[in-house]
């Protein structure tokens, strides 16, 4: 059972550890041991949240970190929902969604940067996802190098029969979540889109809500 919080918010069950509202256009991280829960609460709706997770420890002499292709490959499936599991370059489990409220979250389009956003419209906003994950990495001595292909939650990317895609009105409620479960230690680092000139963060990016927990 849920208990709501303000008639539209779910406040998991268990001891939580931690509750953050990361304000618009921020990033936010949290090292999270394994078994412990992370719920990503989209507060307004239609606010995309930007999202990647690594190992606290090396595998194979390498930073473990999450990987897009491997995340599809195994289920041979886009879009992430319950039960869907983010897969490292070893294809080992980092975190898995244990709950989710919305579903069809984009894997393919990763995240907006400056350059991106010239080249697409001409014009930049003030912030984008791609410093935003590089200023919090660093708090976790992660270089640029390890920003790849991320997760988007609650963002809507649908793919025609023709293979054309494009970002469109996102599908998330207020209130809408994600519950995800660390299957290894990691860091997990997220930019609260920052996005304007296109559908992301439905035109005026609004704060999400972060809250670490240990389910019952």
């Amino acid at each position: 059972m849920e208990t709501l919080i303000d008639g539209t918010h779910a406040l998991p069950q268990g001891a939580v550890i931690e509750d953050t509202v990361v304000p618009a256009r921020a990033p936010w991280s949290v090292v999270l041991k394994a078994g412990q829960m992370l719920r990503l609460i989209d507060l307004e709706g239609q606010q995309a949240i930007d999202f990647l997770c690594f190992g606290t420890e090396t595998h194979k002499g390498q930073t473990e970190r999450y990987h897009m292709p491997n995340t599809i490959k195994v289920p041979k499936k886009l879009t992430l929902e319950q039960g869907s599991v983010l897969r490292s370059q070893f294809a080992r489990p980092m975190m898995t969604v244990m709950a989710d409220s919305c579903g069809g979250h984009d894997t393919i389009f990763g995240c907006c940067s400056f350059a991106v956003d010239e080249v697409r419209y001409g014009k930049t906003n003030a912030a984008c996802c791609q410093k935003n994950f590089e200023d919090e990495m660093a708090r976790h001595g992660l270089g640029p190098e390890h920003v790849v292909a991320n997760v988007n939650w609650f963002m809507n990317v649908p793919i025609g029969a023709d293979g054309f895609v494009e970002i469109s009105d996102g599908q998330s409620r207020p209130g809408d979540y994600v519950d995800l479960r660390a299957d290894m230690d990691v860091i997990a680092v997220l930019s609260n889109c920052p996005q304007e000139l296109n559908a992301a963060a439905g035109g005026g990016p609004t704060p999400v809500r972060a809250i670490v927990f240990e389910a019952d």
